[in-house]
This record gives structure tokens, sequence and C-alpha cells, in this order.
């Protein structure tokens, strides 16, 4: 049976840019699906289709146990929406943007004041509740528009880049706002450049690249795919590279990287922590002094310059199709 997010074969095309190229995508309900890709991977794409703010050209989805195409309003009355930018008006309170948003629900309004409270408690807006939101700083009305979308309690909730341009401490508070949503029983589609943001909040996490799923599964399976743990060397002396290199070729399960400009060893290895420890010793009786040594985890940065040959940073094909959406 199908998730509460499902896609099968999504294709959409922008003059001859194909933004999504035969989308596949199952998110159990309750759960977060990362979507992970660049700018232009087709992210954002997805989600506007997904939300019916765009047609596909080819493919079907059902959402909330909606058909998206068949039944777009009855799926807009069951989904929340957060895009890139903030949509509240400027020129209204914090109070009066969530009343709003509740009386277009067609909520009484006393029913809308009372939503409107609870969330701005909810999103320690509360201090800030009757002042213009042109007041408000970055963080303060990416909060506000979430709130916004959470209005009506909708069972799935789509999050296109959230936390894009906040400082840290304001994404560490979204990060546990949209932990407190999950647990109640949220269904949930992130889109994400961030890795860490993926790797901290998804149950799964789909990496997009131009237009299409090229990798699905959890964090710790993505990783694996890019070989397991490394051990890292810096030596002291550059003249050292070569003797740390074959201390290190016969610990580990795979080539030696060296970086000479850094005096840095890389190498893949399986035994862990115990592993280092010998690693060590063996650096020692050889009089090769270091000045760094570490066991290091793939992280999903890793996982994605593995699976597409760039960093998540860098544009993709489809930017010209995502940038079209965004009209």
């Amino acid at each position: 049976m199908p998730g509460a997010i499902y896609a099968e074969g999504l294709v959409k095309t922008f003059g001859t840019v194909r933004a999504l190229d035969g989308v596949d995508l199952d998110v159990p309900e309750g759960t977060v699906l990362g979507l992970l890709g660049p700018n232009g991977a087709g992210k954002t794409t997805a989600v506007r289709c997904l939300t019916t703010l765009l047609r596909p050209d080819r493919g079907r989805a059902v959402v909330a146990g909606l058909d998206v195409l068949k039944q777009p309003d009855a799926v807009r009355h069951s989904i929340g929406l957060s895009g890139q930018f903030a949509a509240v008006d400027e020129y209204l309170t914090g109070r009066e943007n969530l009343q709003m948003v509740g009386r277009l629900y067609q909520m009484r309004a006393k029913e809308a004041k009372r939503r409107a409270a609870e969330l701005l408690e909810q999103f320690h807006l509360s201090d800030a509740a009757d002042r213009t939101t042109k007041t408000y700083s970055g963080g303060m009305r990416r909060r506000l528009d979430l709130a916004a979308a959470l209005v009506v309690s909708p069972p799935v909730m789509f999050m296109d880049e959230p936390t894009t341009g906040l400082d840290p401490r304001n994404r560490q508070q979204l990060w546990e706002v949209i932990k407190q949503l999950v647990s109640g029983g949220t269904t949930l589609l992130l889109t994400t450049q961030y890795l860490e943001e993926a790797d901290h909040l998804a149950h799964d996490i789909a990496v997009v690249d131009h237009g299409r799923v090229i990798a699905q599964g959890t964090s710790d399976q993505l990783k694996a795919r890019t070989g397991g743990e490394r051990v890292e060397v810096v030596v002291h002396e550059r003249e050292h590279l070569q003797a740390a290199s074959e201390v290190l070729r016969a610990f580990g399960k795979g080539a030696t990287t060296v970086e000479d400009h850094m005096r840095k060893l890389t190498v893949p290895v399986t035994g862990g922590a115990k592993l280092l420890s010998e690693i060590i010793r063996e650096l020692d009786t050889r009089g090769i002094e270091i000045d760094d040594i570490g066991l290091r985890r793939p992280t999903l940065d890793d996982v994605f310059l593995s699976l597409t040959g760039h960093v998540a940073e860098s544009g993709g094909a489809g930017e010209e199709g995502e940038q079209e959406t965004a009209r």
C-alpha cells in the first residue's frame, strides 16, 4: 500500500530542460524523507508537483490517500507547505498573519484566535506576537511561516529548504520544532542542501541529481556505500610521507590517498579504534612523528560526492527548470 506521500514516474520539463526525469518516491506515514540535492537537481519542482502547484507532464502522485491530479482541492486541504522564502504579510502582526490563515481555512474566528496563540507559543514568538512582521528577523519570519503551514494541523507537510539562510542557532530551533511535529504523527517531505540536516532529521534520504533519484536509503545505508571507515594521518615532516604510507598500506583495506601539500594520508580500514592504536604504535616504532591522527566515518558529503562526482552546493543541469518554477 502506498505511503502518505507517493510518486511514480514523475516527469516535468521546461522547454529543453527536464527538471524531473521519472522520479519515484514512497514516504511511510509518520516518517521524514529528506530530498537531498544541489540547486537545480529537481527538488523544488518535485515539491511543487506533489503540492498541486505544478502539473507533471507524466506520472502519478498520491498524497494523504488523495490523487494529486484528480483531487487537487482535497489535497490542498490535507497538506501544509513551507517554501524556500517566508510567505508572510509584513504589514500584519504575527498574530494577525496566523489568524488570517485560519480564517482562509474557514475556521471560526474564536478557533483561529486560539490556534494562533497556541502556535505563537510553540514557535517562541509570543513576545513578538503583536509586532508587525516587517520588524522580525529572518529566523523569526521562517518560524512564523512554518507556524502558518501548521494552522490546520495537516497530516502531511512539505518543507522546501526551510532553514536556508538561517544562522546555526535559528536552524537548531527549527530542527527541534520539526522533530516535535513528526513525533506527533505528521509525515514530512523535507528538501535540503544541508547534508547535516538530512542526517539529523530524516528517517530515509533520497539523493536527487539531474531530475532523478540516484540513491535512497537510511543515512547509515548510504554512508556504507562509500566504503566504511577511514584513518587520516597528518605527519609532522613531509619527508615522512613515504614511510607513513607504507605503514598505512599494511593496515588498510584499499589504496592510500596522499595529500602532499597538507602532509595528510588517508586509507580505508576495518577494525575501528583498536586498529587505530596499532597504527599509532607502528608509526612511533618507526620514528614517524605525527601532528594528528583520527578515525573518520564517512559523511553524507562523501556519499554525495561519490554518487554524483560533485559537491552538493554546486548547481545541476536542471537549474534552469528550478528557476522557472520560482517565477
